[in-house]
């Protein structure tokens, strides 16, 4: 059994799974304590008459599901991604580095509104690079990237259906009674109520955030399990999806942080006949959209199957480990070890939609990736595949 402080002993290691949560419980003081109307006057400032603004740099940790953050004040307002500088940070706090060679390197990738500081100030997502500037082992989006210029020509569109469970700050679902367990599943899906739907204030915010940001959110709802979300983000083109969200997860995060409540994206918290938390990834690609496309769907799903294991090994960040507790052919899912496809079939491992079947063309849905997948690690598996027929 992994603790705390043996994880902060290995610095920067893979975080095991079961304790990626548990620095919740040494918490003593909560943040939503804090006053935020004291705030709130500091925040309605006006900033200095000149063009200084604050952009907060977001990049993504050692252990490739965690998101860090800081911020600097750039002299004017950057117009492109290309007028924010290079910046760097201590590796050895964030599982990626010894302290006798620290220094990683964050270059910005993608700029959006900052819905916490607003006005000219930035949100901006970074990439992650070692001293000599090779990609840290947990930045998949290079490699994503060139894929999906080689892939440009094909126009893959991609959405993910973002599945998480709030929690209390020790880690026990969100409106779950602490001694036993509330009803049985069916009555919490895309309800209504105060005594089925728990942290939709949250989920509010959200959402207004992302629109504020720029982030292309396409919706949200309620899911299986109480104190289960999902939002949807697309579609986008290309690398653009992962960037959104990635995005759409720290904003998230920092929401919920204000609340007090903590963000979990393990596909299987509750273990039992309790829903998990997928990462469903839909795809379509120029000729998949056109009249006739449904044979592509299928062409491209026959790919999918040839691949199976090699797409579960990179679907979650835990070569598969994670999706393991999770795909257990129950609860909407499909078999880890299987591969199966079928029309509104959600025990299937891609899906046709009915609505998709009917037109004959459109899109196909990845049922496969867990609630923690990289959305880089699964657009680039996905190009290689169905397009390039290219696997490393």
């Amino acid at each position: 059994m992994h603790t705390y402080t043996q994880m902060l002993e290995k610095k920067y290691t893979t975080v095991p799974s079961n304790i990626r949560e548990s620095h919740n419980l040494i918490m003593a003081d909560y943040s939503a304590a804090l006053d935020k109307k004291v705030l709130h006057k500091y925040q309605d400032l006006t900033q200095s008459d000149d063009d200084t603004v604050q952009c907060m740099y977001v990049w993504i940790d050692g252990t490739g599901e965690g998101l860090r953050c800081k911020t600097r004040t750039l002299p004017s307002e950057p117009k492109t991604i290309k007028e924010i500088p290079m910046w760097n940070y201590d590796g050895s706090s964030t599982y990626q580095a010894e302290g006798s060679n620290s220094d990683m390197f964050i270059v910005p990738c993608a700029m959006f509104r900052d819905p916490f500081r607003r006005g000219r100030n930035k949100l901006v997502l970074c990439e992650v690079f070692k001293y000599d500037m090779r990609p840290a082992e947990t930045n998949f989006r290079k490699s994503c990237k060139a894929v999906m210029e080689r892939a440009k020509e094909s126009q893959p569109w991609f959405a993910f259906e973002q599945e998480y469970i709030l929690l209390a700050q020790d880690s026990h679902p969100l409106g779950w009674p602490k001694m036993g367990y509330p009803g049985p599943q069916g009555a919490y899906y895309c309800a209504v109520g105060a005594n089925k739907v728990f942290g939709r204030d949250i989920v509010e915010a959200h959402y207004r955030a992302c629109l504020y940001a720029g982030i292309k959110i396409a919706g949200t709802n309620s899911e299986g399990m109480p104190a289960e979300w999902e939002y949807q983000i697309g579609p986008l083109e290309g690398i653009a999806a992962g960037d959104h969200l990635w995005m759409a997860r720290f904003l998230m995060h920092r929401i919920a942080e204000d609340f007090g409540v903590v963000v979990t994206l393990d596909p299987k918290p509750v273990a039992g006949d309790w829903s998990g938390a997928g990462g469903h990834c839909n795809y379509s690609t120029n000729v998949m959209r056109e009249q006739g496309g449904l044979k592509h769907i299928e062409e491209a799903i026959g790919k999918l199957r040839t691949r199976h294991k090699e797409h579960i090994k990179v679907y979650d960040p835990q070569d598969g480990k994670d999706n393991l507790k999770r795909l257990m052919g129950d609860r909407e899912t499909s078999l880890y070890d299987e591969f199966s496809s079928g029309v509104a079939d959600r025990y299937a491992s891609v899906r046709i939609p009915r609505q998709v079947f009917k037109d004959g063309r459109g899109y196909l849905e990845d049922r496969r990736p867990s609630s923690n997948c990289d959305p880089y690690r699964v657009t680039e598996a996905v190009a290689r595949t169905t397009i390039l027929d290219d696997w490393p």
